[in-house]
């Protein structure tokens, strides 16, 4: 009995070649469609589906693979007798090889505007059908779906194919079939606008191997949505430097969080370890650099910066003057990029600065399982407010406390923000009390806590903060409330004379 080949795939790049060296190692051709078509027009003989299983295709399409002669041939035992006198009676021919890849449900859906009619035509039926049921026989049936594996699946079915070879190709066919699947459901997910589904399967695209985690005895990858758009390290465009690391990724994914915030005029962002070490804004992008520099000139060495606006050659020569890891930024300019590609392994990283609505969910793994959350968007406007104590804040305290609540967001808890005007003078990031986290945050301000204000991401369970922020010199304080003893903070605040506005808003972040 001769060897058969189904193919029926949608990406065609190397099939003709492909198609011909299983010619040469003595395969039949079977295949549907559009496949059909392009193994007929490169010159190559293959029957038809409907001529082996004598049934015309129907429905558009729809329905043509899905056939007892087709799936028997392939889910059948070579091993098993029984199987072969069935087939024998019916004379149905095993089908020895499989090359499917599906319908393009990820490209469809990518396209602006598509229709729910559009995206449901592109899911795949009996491709995924016949990929499983050759990927459950491996023993018998070569099963291919990646058209980068041909040449390596003809190399070995020219000496056999071996077991594990089988196997690996048919694991690799049940998580493409699994990723498909998982969009699919996403998709619908999302359509159907449902919270917490009774079962979850999230699925990503591997981009790129690391050298190692945290540590150097740790393995890791990095992942990427399948439909990611807008600002993400998943779609940065890498100018300069070295790969990135695990701890890389996370804190220039901090940064990048951090930056977003304030769309509305140029903002730079200095990042360690995941909590932001300085932030400014200005008029240009030099001058807001300059502050976040400013803000905690020590612990910048050897950080993160994000910019949203592009770099020019000014913001370039400063940058340049300290030892950075990585820039984020929407764009270089060519002169910029003169500047800082001198060093070799400072990573330039050039990525959207705009949020993408998509990217809702946060996930975070435990021992055993996953949380999930909405991501932390809560934001403050001044009319959503509340003046607490006698004395208001000033026009200008108001836009410092709002600076300032966006920036606290972002630090680890317990978080305190000290600030001036548009700029950080000091922070306190995730330590086992407030009053630490404070203390922490009015040391590395020093002087510049004089006349600054204070934001902390919780409320205070006493009143000793307030003290604490009065002795640094804090005119004016922004907090949740929410406590039990508020009235103790806002008695402590009016004898010392600080304005204290509350927000009903928490933003701990663990």
């Amino acid at each position: 009995m001769k060897k058969r080949a189904l193919l029926s795939v949608s990406d065609k790049s190397k099939l003709v070649p492909f198609a011909k060296g299983l010619i040469d190692l003595g395969y039949e051709l079977i295949s549907t469609g559009g496949t059909l078509k392009a193994l007929r027009d490169g010159g190559l003989k293959a029957l038809a589906v409907s001529e082996v299983t004598g049934s015309d295709e129907i429905l558009d399409g729809r329905v043509k693979s899905l056939h007892p002669i087709i799936h028997a041939g392939l889910l059948a035992r070579r091993d098993d007798d029984s199987h072969t006198e069935q087939l024998k009676a019916r004379g149905i021919h095993y089908i020895d090889i499989v090359v499917v890849n599906l319908y393009p449900f990820k490209e469809t859906i990518q396209k602006e505007g598509v229709s729910e009619a559009e995206a449901i035509e592109n899911i795949d039926i009996g491709g995924p059908t016949m990929l499983r049921s050759a990927a459950k026989n491996f023993r018998d049936v070569t099963v291919v779906v990646d058209p980068s594996d041909y040449d390596e699946v003809l190399k070995q079915l020219n000496n056999g194919a071996s077991f594990d070879f089988r196997k690996t190709l048919a694991a690799k066919v049940f998580r493409h079939t699994a990723h498909y699947d998982g969009l699919i459901a996403q998709y619908f997910i999302e359509q159907t606008k449902l919270e917490n589904p009774e079962t979850l399967s999230l699925t990503y695209e591997r981009q790129e191997v690391l050298r190692y985690g945290e540590n150097p005895h740790q393995q890791a990858a990095f992942y990427k949505a399948p439909n990611v758009k807008g600002a993400s390290l998943a779609n940065c465009k890498q100018l300069n430097g070295k790969a990135l690391s695990y701890n890389n990724i996370q804190d220039a994914n901090a940064a990048l969080e951090i930056v977003l915030e304030f769309p509305e005029k140029p903002a730079a962002v200095a990042v360690k370890h995941m909590n932001p070490c300085g932030v400014g804004m200005g008029d240009t992008i030099e001058a807001a650099f300059s502050k976040a520099y400013a803000g905690d000139p020590i612990s910048i060495f050897g950080g993160i910066v994000a910019l949203n606006r592009e770099v020019n050659e000014a913001t370039a020569k400063q940058l340049k003057e300290i030892f950075l890891e990585i820039v984020i930024a929407p764009s270089f300019s060519e002169g910029a990029l003169a500047i800082l590609t001198e060093k070799p392994n400072l990573r330039l990283l050039e990525t959207d600065m705009e949020r993408h609505s998509s990217d809702k969910k946060k996930v975070v793994s435990v021992l055993g399982g996953l949380l999930i959350q909405d991501r932390d968007e809560g934001m403050v406007t001044e009319d959503m407010l509340t003046v607490a104590t006698d004395r208001k804040p000033t026009e200008a305290e108001l836009e410092s406390l709002l600076f300032a609540w966006k920036v606290v967001k972002h630090v680890k808890s317990n978080a305190i923000v000290v600030a001036k005007g548009d700029q950080t003078v000091g922070v306190g990031a995730g330590q086992m009390n407030r009053v630490g986290a404070a203390q922490i945050a009015f040391d590395q301000a020093k002087d510049q806590a004089t006349d600054a204000v204070l934001a902390s991401d919780a409320f205070f369970p006493m009143p000793d903060t307030v003290e604490n922020a009065a002795k640094a010199g804090i005119k004016a304080i922004i907090q949740p409330g929410g406590s039990k003893r508020d009235q103790d903070s806002i008695d402590a605040c009016n004898k010392l004379g600080i304005a204290m506005v509350m927000t009903a808003m928490r933003h701990f972040k663990h």
